[in-house]
Formats: C-alpha cells, structure tokens, sequence
C-alpha cells in the first residue's frame, strides 16, 4: 500500500480588486489552478501555528481575518485550508497576483472558502475586514452583497446595520460624485450584557 503524503495547510487568501473578490494565486497559475499557498506539516505541529507563519512569510504581514475551512482533498494530498483576507488595495506578494473570483466560486477550494466567508458573515467582522480602518455605508453594503452574491436593500441593510451596534460614525467625510458627502465609519462592535448582536443580513431581501 502507497502511503498517503503527509497533510499540507493551504491558505487561500482574498481581498477586494476593482470592486470584486479577488484570490491569491501565483503570477503564472491559470485561472483553474489548484495550487495555492502551502506548507507540509510535520508530527506534532498545530495548523493554526503553522499556517500564520506562512502567512506572515507570504504576505510579509499578519492577514486582517483568518479562519479554517475543513480538510480538503485535491489529487494525492489532503489540505487542511484556511480562508484569509486582506483590505482592499493590499499589494500582492512577489510571484503572485489577484485574480477575480468568478460568480459561484471557481475551483472546489475557492467555493469552500467563499462559503465560510458567508457563514461567518454574522458571527464574525469578515466583511468589515475587507474594507480599510474607514467606509462609507455604501462600501461596506457593497461587501456584504459581493459575498452574499445577492443585492441588498438599503434602508433595511442600514436599520439592520446600526441596530445591531456594531458601527460608529466619525467625523470625517467622503464626497461621492455629485451628490452630499457620504459620512465615514468605522468598526466599532458594543456588547450588552456580554453578547454581540449578530448582523443577519442574509436575511434581508
């Protein structure tokens, strides 16, 4: 019997790009490529440890959200895969390039960690993590409905937004166009009574 290769932690990294989910992927994959970001692990190492080092190591940084997907199986190997993000305008490492996610995800891989993303969307600041310490309203509803894959409608998004208190506005303006200045947020989650309202935008139409 062939013995199966030890397991590899793979990460699969995102950010914004001209308005969209865009994945890691080394400068000369194509866009069916299945090899991302990844290390072997050795007896008696702990995933989480080791995959922040790679990622520190890749991106020269901590990423801004990680979260593990599952174990998945590609070929010969099995990964364990982390889904990571970094703001919109992050510069991608040396030999690598962002690539667009097409709607529905693309490979296996990328529709795993895209859907963690949406699960973690009201238990976690996933989206928030893909904007900069700052957004308007606007930029952060544009986020949700990119993930979602769905539009959103505006009044209910903000009702919903600001009664699960988990933005404040600051002083700062953005001028949009023609229209007013749009005013700048930021993430700034307040507990009652020791839990944080969840933010169940999947639920809106």
């Amino acid at each position: 019997m062939v013995a199966r290769p030890a397991p590899q932690v793979a990460l699969v990294c995102f950010s914004l790009v001209d308005g969209g989910l865009a994945v890691l992927m080394p400068a000369t994959a194509s866009s069916r490529a299945t090899s991302w970001p990844h290390v072997q692990l050795q007896a008696g190492e702990a995933p989480d440890v080791v995959i922040d080092a790679l990622a520190r190591k890749l991106l020269e940084r901590s990423p801004a959200w990680r979260g593990q997907v599952g174990a998945l199986v590609e070929g010969a190997h099995l990964n364990i895969t982390y889904a990571a993000i970094l703001p919109a305008g992050s510069t991608a490492p040396r030999g690598h390039a962002w690539q667009t996610v097409p709607r529905g995800g693309g490979s296996a891989t990328v529709r795993a960690a895209v859907s963690h993303l949406r699960d973690r969307l009201d238990r976690e600041p996933v989206a928030f993590r893909l904007l900069g310490p700052t957004f308007t309203l606007s930029d952060l509803q544009s986020v949700y409905e990119i993930l979602l894959e769905r539009r959103l409608h505006k009044a209910s998004f903000r009702r919903t937004l600001l009664a699960a208190h988990v933005v404040e506005p600051t002083d700062a303006w953005r001028s949009e166009g023609r229209g007013r200045p749009a005013q700048l947020f930021r993430f700034s989650p307040r507990r009652r009574r020791g839990v944080q309202r969840a933010v169940r935008f999947e639920l809106l139409g």
